[in-house]
């Protein structure tokens, strides 16, 4: 991700609204509104998501504005006039999600009601963060947006994927009763600086290990199958999602077509990590699909968008964030 430069304050700058404003992928697609102009208002209670994702941002005195609340309950905001809501509020990995199982469901419900109000209210054009777990543990592959998926409501994992498909068809709603300019991301495996050390995924599991030494640890045989989007490239395919003129209603994919098994990528962490590859098997968690890989041909279609970042260059941006704070 470039580093955002400052701009002044524009008279007639767009306003955007952005839920889960601190966490991953929320500071980093606010930093890039602020490099296109927008001005932002920020909100997070920081259950997952960090101050210091925000350093940059905050800097911008003029165009954004930072409040710590839990959109869940009453909150208020800046009376601006918002034109456009960017709802990506809600615990994403595993060991999150878990922790804060109810937690998850309600941003995801009460959460995504709010900010569809606020939405309604404005007349401004909404964009739900939602997630390729709405496809489950899917039988077909690649998924397409048209699939329906393969969730178990009833398990572990129920706690978000479930709560997301709710957001989504509350979404549709909105779009079918008030004629509410809504789109719907569904977002795959993306990684990049920011993401937390103890995240529990993939990446940052496999990352963290090999700069300590450790072996990597592989969840079943390791023959199950991602696929990995960079930061910047996700945030890419949100922008113009939310700004194009021909999205209104949409489900669009937005992940890297690209598919690796979890035993290659292993050995490409290990090799980009300089250590020999050393794997410890555990068991598969609950409900852990067994393919991941999304169809983007809507989003080449509707977009122009496709991934520009390689695995290995945005790896190794990766690889040396997570060296500077783990030294740190």
């Amino acid at each position: 991700m470039p580093e955002v430069k400052h701009k002044s304050c524009q008279i007639n700058a767009p306003v955007s609204l952005v839920t889960g404003a601190g966490g991953f992928l929320g500071s980093h697609l606010v930093d890039r509104l602020l490099l296109e102009g927008h001005r932002v208002i920020g909100l997070d209670n920081l259950c997952t998501g960090s101050l210091e994702n925000l350093d940059n941002a905050l800097s911008f005195k003029n165009n954004f504005n930072y409040i710590q609340t839990d959109i869940v309950e009453s909150f208020k905001i800046p009376d601006l006039k918002y034109d456009f809501v960017w709802h990506l509020a809600s615990p994403a990995s595993p060991v999150d999600y878990r922790r804060l199982s109810i937690e998850t469901m309600l941003a995801n419900s009460i959460g995504t009601k709010n900010m569809l109000d606020i939405a309604l209210k404005h007349s401004a054009k909404f964009l739900l963060a939602s997630t390729s777990e709405a496809y489950g543990d899917p039988q077909v592959h690649p998924q397409p947006e048209t699939y329906w998926g393969n969730v178990n409501s009833l398990g572990e994992r129920a706690c978000y994927d479930e709560s997301k498909r709710f957001a989504e068809a509350l979404t549709c709603e909105y779009c079918r009763r008030y004629c509410l300019d809504t789109r719907i991301i569904r977002i795959f495996n993306t990684y990049g600086p920011r993401m937390q050390i103890n995240d529990g995924r993939v990446v940052p599991n496999f990352i963290c290990q090999a700069l300590r030494g450790e072996s990597l640890t592989v969840y079943g045989d390791g023959a199950q199958t991602r696929s990995f989007v960079y930061v910047a490239d996700e945030v890419e395919g949100l922008l113009r999602a939310m700004l194009s003129g021909n999205t209104r209603g949409e489900v669009i994919n937005i992940g890297n077509p690209e598919e690796y098994t979890i035993l290659e990528f292993a050995k490409i962490i290990a090799r980009l990590c300089g250590i020999e590859l050393n794997v410890v098997y555990k068991p598969l968690p609950p409900d852990d699909p067994a393919k991941r890989c999304p169809d983007i041909n809507k989003a080449r279609v509707l977009l122009g968008w496709e991934p520009a970042v390689s695995l290995e260059l945005g790896l190794a941006a990766t690889i040396d964030s997570f060296a500077h704070e783990l030294i740190m």
